[in-house]
């Protein structure tokens, strides 16, 4: 009996709440810092339409991931909850369809925003470029999603 309270006890607490993974958009020119205060070290400017993850919040300040997998602290006045995605493929094919096939509608080079529209299924995403033009660009050319 002790063995089966123990498994339980253990099987209960290896149950972790599921999170999802938020993205955010810095939405002007910002610093980026090593702490979550101005007083902190500066360690880049980030550009407008650029997508983070947020990995923690704090009041006022989000700590976030970048596309390479940098962390950093930004203010939390500087996001917004509108989603972009940022090119990381060399050349990001974006398409009429969601399909291989289908005629090219544009390329983005690497470090592209685009406005990210909605998931499809097969590894597709919609989205738009800041210049108007939509289309269907694979999920793997792409983060933020």
């Amino acid at each position: 009996m002790k063995r089966l309270a123990g498994f339980l006890l253990l099987a209960g607490g290896c149950v972790l709440p599921v999170q999802a993974v938020e993205y955010l958009t810095v939405e002007t020119a910002t610093v980026l810092y090593d702490a979550p205060s101005q007083k902190g070290s500066r360690l880049f400017v980030v550009r407008p339409g650029t997508p983070v993850e947020l990995v923690v919040a704090l009041e006022g300040w989000a700590k976030v991931r970048d596309a390479e997998g940098g962390l950093a602290w930004i203010e939390r006045k500087q996001l917004s909850n509108r989603r972009t995605l940022i090119v990381t493929a060399e050349r990001a094919q974006v398409r009429q369809a969601a399909d291989e096939a289908a005629p090219l509608v544009f390329e983005a080079e690497t470090r592209v925003s685009l406005d990210y529209l909605e998931t499809l299924p097969g590894g597709w995403l919609k989205v738009r470029h800041r210049d108007g033009q939509n289309g269907f660009v694979r999920a793997g050319q792409v983060w933020g999603h």
